[in-house]
């Protein structure tokens, strides 16, 4: 009897020991342990003998029971181990080589560039600031001191969005100038920020769309004067272009919420048909500016005897076109892929003095 139950066990142990595979081993664990198993078979065979014979063959089963049990636990984990290491030899990787190369999207140039006169500006101690694109009539177009017979707040030139009731229409802003109003009404003086963002106009060409982007600068304090904002523009344009000097000039000109107002021109050269800043014979209009007008300074609840500001405008699209020699300003919006391909900007080199704007 027992060298039957021996020779059981021996037979079970080697179907274990030859399992290759989690199903094999599941089958062998069945045969020998599962309910209708040949030891499950002999262990309820226990019931039916004598004392005696119980006593002297229980042990022996339960032995050959606990044997082929551990056994099954090794190869399980045996057979775990080898699946590891075959996974490990099939997904390996040399971290040491380097990476591919993949796309992850590209920036639009409008944003490089709003990017780059943020870190500009920033440099210099601006703020940005921000504000809703549906202005009020007010904050649009009276508190910057423009008559109500201005030719802006006419409908061909500008949106118009009713109102409820009685209540004057709301605009979609024609500038960014709203935004240094309620800045001034909610930080006062002195006060150094940029407003860039959406601006929209009735026009379409070539060099106009209805929406488009610009940056307006205030600078709110005592003392300040055009020299001041002569040389924040000097700065701007050397930085922003990467060269090492920008000469400007200053011509007279007007605007409801500047006085003086001037319209600034940037020293340059188009030779060969190709844009060179800070050198040449020729100037290119690039922004209008001025110290800010009294009254805007009261809409904006600041003190004009005892402060003086001056602020500008740029147009951001503009500022694109000259720099990354971009013709047509309507592929802007376009959505054409292969241009954005072409003239857009990895997403990772994000701009900074230190290490290059346009890098």
């Amino acid at each position: 009897m027992e060298q039957d139950l021996d020779a059981l066990g021996r037979r079970h142990l080697a179907a274990v020991a030859g399992a290759q595979d989690e199903p094999t081993l599941e089958a062998a664990r069945l045969a020998a342990l599962g309910r209708k198993g040949e030891v499950t078979a002999k262990l309820r065979d226990l019931g039916h003998m004598d004392a005696q014979q119980r006593k002297a063959v229980a042990p022996v089963l339960n032995e050959i029971k606990n044997r082929i049990a551990q056994a099954i636990d090794a190869r399980r984990d045996e057979l775990a181990q080898v699946a590891l290491a075959q996974r490990l030899e099939a997904e390996w990787l040399d971290v040491t080589l380097p990476s591919r190369t993949r796309a992850i999207g590209t920036i639009h140039p409008i944003s490089q560039v709003i990017e780059e006169v943020t870190a500009i500006f920033a440099d210099l101690g601006f703020d940005v600031a921000e504000g809703p694109q549906i202005e009020s009539d007010w904050h649009n177009f009276d508190a910057l001191n423009m008559p109500p017979e201005h030719p802006a707040r006419q409908e061909h030139d500008t949106f118009f969005v009713d109102g409820e009731g009685d209540e004057r229409p709301n605009v979609l802003r024609t500038h960014t100038s709203p935004v240094q109003i309620r800045a001034m009404q909610q930080r006062g003086a002195p006060i150094r920020i940029i407003a860039p963002g959406r601006v929209y106009r009735c026009d379409y060409d070539q060099t106009h769309t209805p929406m488009f982007h610009q940056v307006e600068g205030l600078a709110i304090e005592a003392g300040l004067s055009m020299a001041h904002l002569k040389w924040t523009l000097e700065e701007f344009c050397r930085s922003f272009f990467e060269v090492e000097a920008a000469e400007l000039r200053f011509r007279a000109s007007h605007f409801p919420f500047t006085e003086p107002s001037a319209e600034c021109d940037l020293r340059c050269s188009f030779a060969g048909g190709r844009l060179t800043v800070g050198e040449g014979d020729d100037w290119m209009e690039i922004l209008g500016c001025g110290m800010v007008h009294p009254k805007v300074l009261e809409a904006g609840n600041i003190d004009p005897q005892s402060n003086q500001g001056f602020a500008f405008g740029l147009g951001i699209d503009r500022l694109a076109m000259l720099k990354y020699g971009i013709p047509d300003l309507r592929h802007f919006f376009a959505g054409d892929v292969r241009w954005l391909r072409h003239y857009g900007f990895a997403p990772l080199d994000m701009p900074s003095l230190h290490a290059g704007l346009s890098s």
